[in-house]
């Protein structure tokens, strides 16, 4: 067997990993990183982030010239689009192939050994890597674990064949004439809205009362406004069942019994770490329920093993990958660094797009010290010039009344995940309203309704 020592050995080439991998190579640090799982760039680049926002952005255009086949839409006209599904799915994998081999090329730049197989741990320090030239064992200084998440199956609706997740979504071959998807969470959503873009019949099937649960009513009342528009079924409160002769069962809130026809069944309940089938339990490292629990260094309980992205605990994002990723490399390089963001910002693709970092309403529910505002879209002349203004789409600031620190800052509307950053930015460097308010916003466009917003929540909005 092949014998390979190394200083730092990373676990996963996903976000967290391959960064973290690039930015050891930048500190001249000695490492190896082992890709097992979808490739470079992992779950992200490879059946998820991106790739389902290529699909998302071919259902935009798709339904775009829908519309201007139904009557005209700005005094434009056209034939009736069809779509070859095929075609969509080969553009978009080879978006992927063109981001893999850029990865590729930024860790050899690195100088960071590549290794592709699947790596099993005997201890903290030690694993054997299967690959297709036989097993290499490895013993490494230090460890970053980045094998990152995998969508929740459940019991009584196992994927295969019909029933599939959101991997097999993005490389179907045909849309599929009735589609089912099982939660109404950002996934399912964001899926099942491009697919309704492309001519499917859709039904989302929620336990909860509305979609979208974890994030405020007010945020989600666009999307659903636009679920209703496009005759989607929403079946809230309900419970799937099992599937077969092309069927779903489910129970509605009110506890009747009701069949479902489904070409196909999407089930997108939800991610969970990446714990099983390479030793992780002969590592010696602490959990914090199902994920490995780090402190504010991305540090394990076993000395010199980090752990970094999904692995770690929500919000499961490629950005908190990414950056943990960053913050491990230079800590092993001997840097003073933590890793303690004020915020996270998340992006919902949905249609409406929603935006949210920092604290939201629920969060600061009874609360008589903290100013909230909202700014419609519907004011803002860039919104209108893109048809962007009459959805319900608006942003909100929270901020502290005594001193004016923005504590949170939400967005629904259509391109709002442009505005995350800026979002995100501010929270960061603590900002106060005035921050935003004495900052001179570019017309047209969207961020104005941030800076609209700032300014009604001194008390001056200028534009309402």
């Amino acid at each position: 067997m092949q014998q390979l020592k190394t200083k730092v050995l990373i676990i996963g080439a996903g976000t967290g990993g391959y960064v973290a991998g690039i930015r050891c190579g930048q500190l001249g640090l000695d490492t190896v990183l082992v890709d097992g799982g979808d490739g470079l760039g992992g779950t992200c680049l490879n059946v998820g982030c991106i790739p389902s926002k290529a699909i998302i952005h071919a259902a935009g255009k798709f339904e775009t010239v829908a519309k201007a086949a139904g009557g005209g839409t700005l005094g434009i006209t056209a034939a009736a689009p069809v779509i070859d599904l095929k075609q969509t799915v080969e553009w978009k994998d080879g978006i992927v192939r063109k981001l893999n081999a850029g990865v590729a090329a930024l860790l050899k730049k690195a100088k960071v050994k590549v290794i592709k197989g699947w790596a099993e741990f005997a201890d903290a320090k030690t694993c054997v890597v299967k690959t297709e030239d036989g097993e290499i064992r490895i013993t490494a200084e230090h460890v970053v674990l980045a094998t990152g998440s995998e969508p929740v199956e459940l019991p009584f609706l196992p994927f295969g064949g019909d029933v599939i997740s959101s991997t097999e979504a993005l490389s179907l071959s045909d849309v599929p004439k009735k589609l089912v998807v099982v939660g109404g969470g950002y996934i399912g959503l964001e899926l099942g809205i491009a697919f309704r873009k492309l001519g499917a019949e859709v039904a989302i099937v929620e336990m909860a009362e509305r979609i979208l649960p974890l994030y405020d009513k007010a945020l989600t009342d666009p999307v659903a406004k636009w679920l209703e528009k496009h005759g989607v079924e929403l079946h809230l409160g309900a419970r799937a069942g099992g599937f077969g002769d092309g069927k779903l069962s489910i129970t509605t809130r009110d506890g009747e019994p009701l069949q479902l026809d489904a070409d196909k069944v999407l089930v997108t309940v939800g991610r969970r770490p990446r714990t099983q089938g390479w030793g992780l339990e002969n590592m010696g490292v602490a959990m914090a329920g199902p994920f490995v629990k780090i402190d504010n260094r991305c540090a394990t309980s076993m000395k010199n093993v980090w752990a970094v992205g999904d692995l770690t605990g929500e919000p499961m994002l490629a950005h908190k990958g990414s950056a943990q990723g960053e913050v491990v490399a230079e800590i092993i390089a001997g840097r003073d660094r933590v890793f303690d963001p004020v915020t996270i910002a998340a992006v919902c693709f949905t249609e409406p797009e929603i935006v949210s970092a920092g604290l939201g309403p629920n969060d600061v529910a009874g609360r008589d010290d903290v100013i909230q505002s909202v700014f419609p879209f519907a004011a803002i002349g860039r919104a209108l010039a893109i048809e962007a203004g009459e959805d319900g789409g608006f942003v909100r600031v929270l901020a502290s009344k005594a001193d004016h620190r923005i504590l949170g800052v939400q967005a629904v509307g259509q391109h709002v995940s442009e505005l995350s950053n800026s979002f995100a930015q501010m929270l960061e460097m603590g900002a106060v309203l005035e921050d935003v308010a004495g900052t001179i916003h570019v017309h047209p466009t969207l961020g104005e309704a941030f800076h609209e917003a700032s300014l009604r929540a001194l008390g001056h909005a200028i534009h309402i």
